[in-house]
């Protein structure tokens, strides 16, 4: 099947005059990009239809609250395209391309500005990578990387597989959601991604499915695929309001992924970006949410850890008691915090870490002894 890429909202004819005139102004302000095969999963006769909101406009984009970087990816920018915020893991934006565009998306700069975004100097990022021994994992995202020509893809893993301590390379896509067609009808790339995905040194592709209605047989086929091609997979998403914002909904997502042996891996806060308060849970509902979606799952699907991409690191919401909710650094940017525990007063407003106020018990992950106040 060969799938088409609409990137004009007039190409969509269940749209009708009016509601392509009102938003008009949104992807003005925020690209649109969408496929054929994507749009075909919308039930065009619901107006809150998750698929929908998913990929299509809303003028609630246009509040103008949110940042450009929410998770300050830029202070931890080496060059443009290159990453290094964590001690073993180095992120490659390696393209400005998505086959679809979430309307949630964190990193629409990219979008804006693609040539001080993404990785201009292979090269150059391949030798900072080599002359730093402790970088084990490094990640290949944008955009989508296997949105990439299958020769173009086995440049850059040819150059990371040349470099003996990378051990894992990850690979963030969307791919097998918005066109699932460029894995099942491209046998070259996965002949790419299995040549570079080793017994002692995988690949791993970081699916990224919201919502249980993306989970249809050509997706299903495409990930049986790369599973076939030793590669192994796991899957991460936001909780997005309107869309998996439901512990019933979460918990047949959770199910699903790993009965097809796509991990849950992550559920993430939704960040927030420009253009993105509208897609947001607050933080201690997203907590209930997910715990309630716990409780209908087992096993594998109930690894999925909630999650906030925070600028100090990656944060997880871990309890919540009648006054207090618990953070922990799952990975910190500073080294010496990862595992440290914050203890805040309850906010039900909050969205984000900085929308709480000082925390009133801080756990040092170095100092296990006892929990301290903070100062």
């Amino acid at each position: 099947m060969k799938t088409n890429y609409i990137t004009s909202l007039d190409d969509i004819v269940q749209l009708n005059h009016a509601q392509r005139n009102a938003l008009a102004n949104v992807t003005e302000h925020f690209d649109f990009r969408a496929t054929d095969y994507y749009l075909s999963l919308i039930d065009w006769s619901d107006p809150n239809d998750p698929i929908r909101r998913l990929i299509i406009p809303s003028v609630e984009e246009l509040d103008g609250t949110g940042q450009m970087d929410p998770s300050n990816e830029h202070a931890y920018t080496i060059m443009p395209g290159l990453e290094h915020k964590y001690h073993s893991t180095a992120l490659l934006l390696v393209c400005d391309i998505c086959a679809g565009i979430c309307r949630y998306c964190f990193r629409k700069r990219l979008f804006l500005n693609p040539r001080q975004e993404t990785l201009q100097d292979i090269a150059g990022a391949m030798d900072y990578i080599r002359s730093h021994p402790e970088i084990t994992n490094v990640l290949l995202t944008g955009g989508d990387p296997l949105i990439l020509s299958a020769g173009r893809l086995d440049k850059i893993l040819y150059s990371l597989r040349d470099i003996e301590h990378v051990q894992i390379i990850r690979i963030g896509t969307r791919m097998a959601v918005f066109n699932p067609f460029r894995i099942l009808n491209d046998p070259e790339l996965l002949n790419v991604l299995a040549k570079h995905s080793t017994p002692e040194k995988r690949i791993y592709i970081m699916n990224h499915f919201s919502h249980p209605r993306e989970l249809t047989a050509p997706a299903i086929h495409a990930i049986d695929q790369m599973l076939q091609s030793g590669i192994v997979l796991t899957n991460q998403c936001p909780l997005i309001r309107g869309v998996n914002d439901n512990p019933d909904t979460l918990a047949e997502l959770w199910r699903k992924l790993s009965f097809i042996g796509a991990v849950p891996y992550y559920l993430f806060q939704c960040r927030p970006a420009l253009g993105n308060s509208a897609y947001t849970v607050p933080i201690e509902e997203g907590y209930a949410i997910v715990e309630q979606a716990r409780s209908k799952v087992s096993g594998l699907a109930k690894r999925a850890r909630y999650v906030m991409s925070h600028a100090t690191g990656k944060i997880e919401i871990i309890g919540l008691t009648e006054g207090e909710i618990f953070f922990r650094y799952h990975r910190a940017a500073d080294d010496a915090d990862s595992g440290r525990i914050l203890v805040f007063k309850r906010n039900p407003d909050a969205r984000w870490l900085d929308d709480y106020s000082n925390p009133i018990l801080d756990y040092p992950a170095e100092k296990p002894a006892g929990l301290q106040e903070a100062d």
